[in-house]
């Protein structure tokens, strides 16, 4: 039988989660780490291309925008999320921030943020997983809540009942594993409507201090 890997507003039955890695997750992402009582954080996997673990949706003036980080060209298919290594090509960081800051310097909190997480694409990187790990835990700390999450020490390829496990489940090409989104503020919002499960840094940025009652609403 099929694990059913979605997650509704309300279900308090089970709060232990696997992840796996993500550049700035989507607000869903974020949602389960408020509300986790135990996090397992996937080291062990093998990369995948066209996944969060190196891309996330911003919301711009054009519409929603994917930011990809460039990774070394893979020896194979069975490459260590652990052991990929970030490339250099295309002045990445550069970009990624300057698309950062087009998108939401007139946001309410971009002024107050944008210090903490400059500085993250002012340095040269080596491994994807320490960057992602980096930049995740200073989100935690400037949305202020700080979740119990264990690394993996081996890969299982299925955790039965002691996780939900959501590794693969979390995909910009499959449906959201969170049923609903309350809207928050947005600043192309009247333009576009409100964009469910960009990446943290929408919330952040358009919600301040405000970010974990919204992340918290759903799922309480």
């Amino acid at each position: 039988m099929q694990q059913d890997n979605s997650i509704k507003a309300g279900d308090n039955l089970v709060k232990q989660y696997c992840l796996s890695t993500a550049y700035l997750a989507p607000v869903e992402y974020y949602m389960l780490l408020s509300e986790a009582d135990k996090i397992l954080l996937e080291q062990h996997d093998f990369f995948v291309k066209q996944s969060y673990r190196n891309r996330c949706t911003i919301a711009t003036a054009n519409g929603p925008m994917d930011l990809i980080i460039p990774v070394e060209k893979l020896q194979n298919n069975k490459s260590l999320i652990k052991d990929i290594r970030i490339s250099d090509h295309g002045n990445w960081r550069t970009n990624h921030w300057k698309a950062i800051m087009s998108a939401y310097q007139s946001s309410p909190f971009f002024e107050f943020y944008a210090d903490d997480l400059v500085s993250f694409y002012e340095k040269k990187w080596s491994f994807l997983w320490d960057f992602n790990l980096t930049l995740q835990q200073e989100m935690l700390t400037l949305l202020d809540f700080d979740p119990k999450i264990q690394l993996t020490d081996k890969y299982l390829p299925d955790y039965e009942n002691e996780y939900i496990d959501l590794r693969e489940a979390i995909h910009p090409k499959k449906e959201n594993v969170v049923s609903d989104f309350c809207p928050y503020y947005q600043v192309f919002s009247q333009r576009y409507g409100f964009q469910e499960n960009l990446s943290i840094v929408d919330l952040l940025f358009n919600m301040g201090n405000e970010s974990i009652l919204i992340l918290k609403k759903l799922l309480n």
